[in-house]
């Protein structure tokens, strides 16, 4: 954004060159030549302004309200502003002459094209939001926010670019001092590098780190919380509970919440109609032990406290950010074991998935190899008539946290019996390896990898796992992704290339007139992560019934038929 904004850059003597100059004899103040300065624009950079702004009303993955467009119309905006300029500076530079005062019918005429592309694209803009919102079936529409979003995408602007001009305010004054001891050109390329550089540093070290840490600190209050709803299990099959090996009120918020929630043996048994066990759920939360290993360690001893490694199927689940697991999850793979089931989980951090998602993907890497190779440890130890099946899953970062224990399918297929990731982040090392060298043919948005001998992927579990009519024997792993989830799809390559999946045709829930537009489109699904659960079951990425068709898929039980896959579906949707 810096190098954008301060190349507008022109010599001292035409710096205000386009703006109309003062009439004869009239006094200039400093001050009031400072605020010209401040409200200098050029033509080139406005052109580029509008432009990006009115892209910014096409249509992402998910409905945009109006504060979150009008923020993304000021940066995109910002973005243009820059570009613009840039784009004006390198063509003086070929043509070799100055800039030119634009005439003011230069002015009027941009006005009025400005002035009808902004209408246009701001009225295409909202039958966009309503057909996705149509798509998705979300109803929820402020019509005051929408009226509001140019004020607030002017405002995003003009702080954007107040921001550039200081730090080009600051380059010149560093490149001055420089001039006295180096050639101006030296001094100007020397400048230019400490500024950019001290600017980096400063968001990406000071300003990241300090927002982290304070969010961390914030989330960590709220980890001491405990949901509505769930209380202390009576259960010495829980962690938290009697005999457990783990402290209740270390846990934290989201271990308390899957210890002291989830079916009990009744409850299965009035989904799944026969005899029924309550399961096996261990947890460590951040507050349980020091690191990563420790807190593996110790939730792996209360699984085998209270009989884990006894049940039939056995399955390790790397959480999200704060430790949450989601209870479609581990719910749907309790009902479909008939309760004959223990699952394992441990925190890493106490920042929400979209946070954790940017900032702890180290602490995700280490704490899912940690706990498989815990449990893997204990489990291979066992006499091998005794080993429960092992499954491995995970949703959002808890995909990307089980991937790092395999190296590869192989690994996946030899050390696991079966295998759900649901919304895996675009950055997730196997995810890529399998995308990337998918199968000729098939879609980036449902790709087939080695014929689906091993791994499967889906957009909607219910309908289609391909390829069709291809054995799927031996382990099965599946990932779940949903065409809207902009978990799945964000990417830095989004600024500077096109996509396969948005080249291809559209998913289920995706509007046909989503183009990829340098920047824009980057900015667009970035602007979507924060808001990609606040839609209906079943979009973005929100995963609820899916996991009742994935389990069915990747457990294989026997004897179920299509009613209790439709009762465990109504129930799986009613759990919050």
């Amino acid at each position: 954004m810096t190098s954008q904004v301060s190349a507008e850059e022109p010599p001292p003597a035409v710096a205000d060159s386009s703006t109309p100059a003062a009439p004869s004899g009239a006094a200039t103040t400093p001050s009031a030549g400072r605020l010209r300065r401040l409200f200098h624009f050029t033509l080139p950079g406005c052109c580029g302004a509008v432009l990006f702004a009115a892209l910014s009303f096409t249509p992402s993955l998910l409905p945009r309200g109006g504060l979150l467009q009008g923020i993304v119309a000021g940066i995109d905006a910002a973005i243009g502003y820059g570009l613009g300029v840039l784009a004006a500076w390198v063509w003086r530079a070929y043509a070799d002459r100055e800039a030119r005062t634009p005439q003011r019918s230069s002015w009027r005429i941009f006005l009025i094209g400005a002035a009808v592309l902004l209408g246009v694209a701001f009225g295409l803009g909202q039958y966009w939001q309503r057909e996705i919102r149509a798509l998705m079936g979300v109803t929820e529409h402020n019509l005051a926010l929408v009226i509001a979003s140019p004020f607030v995408a002017a405002l995003v602007f003009f702080l954007f670019l107040l921001l550039g001009r200081g730090i080009r305010r600051v380059y010149r004054w560093v490149a001055e001092l420089l001039s006295r001891r180096f050639g101006r050109r030296a001094a100007a390329a020397t400048g230019w590098i400490l500024v950019s550089t001290t600017v980096y540093l400063i968001v990406t070290g000071i300003l990241l780190d300090g927002l982290v840490t304070a969010m961390d600190e914030a989330f960590s209050v709220r980890d001491t919380a405990t949901k509505e709803g769930t209380t202390r299990p009576t259960s010495a099959l829980r962690s938290g509970g009697p005999g457990s090996l783990v402290e209740w009120d270390s846990l934290g918020r989201e271990g308390r919440a899957f210890t002291g929630q989830g079916p009990t043996g009744e409850d299965i048994e009035a989904i799944i109609p026969r005899p029924a066990e309550e399961p096996v759920r261990a947890y460590a939360g951040l507050a349980s032990a020091d690191d990563s290993e420790s807190r593996a360690a110790l939730a792996v001893d209360d699984l085998e406290r209270a009989g884990g490694f006894q049940r039939a199927n056995l399955l390790v689940v790397t959480t999200t950010g704060s430790g949450w697991v989601d209870p479609a999850l581990v719910d749907t793979f309790e009902y479909l074991s008939s309760g004959d089931a223990a699952s394992v989980a441990i925190q890493y951090s106490y920042l929400p998935s979209w946070l954790s998602y940017l900032v702890d993907q180290k602490k995700a890497r280490e704490a899912g190899r940690a706990l498989y190779d815990a449990v893997y440890d204990r489990w291979s130890k066992l006499p091998q008539d005794q080993r429960p099946q092992l499954f491995v899953a995970g949703e959002s970062l808890g995909s990307f946290g089980g991937e790092t224990a395999f190296s590869g399918e192989y690994d996946l297929r030899n050390r696991t019996a079966g295998t759900v990731f649901a919304g895996p982040p675009n950055f997730n090392t196997l995810f890529r390896e399998f995308s990337d060298n998918r199968d000729p043919g098939s879609p980036e948005a449902q790709p087939v990898y080695k014929n689906g001998r091993t791994v499967r992927f889906t957009s909607d579990a219910s309908t289609s796992m391909p390829p069709e009519n291809q054995a799927w024997d031996g382990t099965r792993v599946l990932y779940l992704m949903h065409p809207s989830d902009p978990i799945v799809w964000w990417s830095p390559r989004l600024i500077a290339s096109e996509p396969d999946w948005i080249a291809e045709a559209p998913g289920k829930d995706v509007l046909e007139g989503m183009v990829w537009i340098p920047f824009v489109t980057f900015w667009q699904v970035t602007a979507d992560l924060p808001f990609a659960t606040g839609v209906p079951a079943g979009h973005g990425h929100k995963y609820t019934t899916e996991y009742v068709d994935g389990w069915y898929a990747a457990m294989r039980p026997a004897g179920l038929t299509a009613d209790n896959l439709t009762a465990l579906k109504e129930t799986i949707a009613a759990v919050e």
